[in-house]
């Protein structure tokens, strides 16, 4: 944990986390990307989840229409996020729910990757097998999770 210390550090004290910090407008726009990303990022997977957790035959054309938006999320997430972390990174790598929050995303990371493993196929091929269903209920409940742990960081 020393090093993880020693790293957040060296983020918090660089340019990005002193600018961060400094500037009236910076954090806070990157704030409210981080919402709006997240927002897209959450609504598009969730979609998709709930046409799987339904066996909506559909959901394969979710799919083509909500990796856009996903990915459009996703780019928000991850600059605005580097911008928020820069600006208390000590502080954050040891907060237990900001610790927390990676966990499910990266449990997300994994369970969409194994779902597209695993079940593709069969969506291309317009099944919807009931193993599709827990990986759906596995992501909502990973991306929901990621979520109300983001917005519970500011209060623990």
């Amino acid at each position: 944990m020393t090093l993880l210390y020693a790293l957040a550090a060296l983020v918090e004290g660089s340019a990005l986390g002193q600018m961060a910090r400094a500037s009236v407008w910076l954090y806070p726009v990157a704030n409210l990307a981080h919402v709006l990303g997240a927002a897209l990022v959450v609504g598009a997977i969730a979609t998709f989840d709930i046409a799987v957790l339904r066996r909506v035959p559909a959901a394969r054309g979710l799919v083509r229409a909500g990796i856009p938006v996903a990915a459009a999320g996703l780019v928000l997430v991850l600059v605005s996020g580097t911008v928020l972390f820069a600006a208390e990174a000590g502080p954050l790598v040891r907060n237990g729910v900001f610790l927390a929050k990676l966990g499910v995303i990266a449990l997300g990371i994994l369970n969409v990757t194994l779902f597209h493993l695993a079940i593709s196929g069969a969506l291309k091929r317009g099944e919807v097998p009931a193993t599709a269903r827990l990986f759906a209920a596995i992501s909502l409940t990973a991306w929901i999770a990621a979520l109300l742990l983001g917005r519970a960081i500011a209060y623990v």
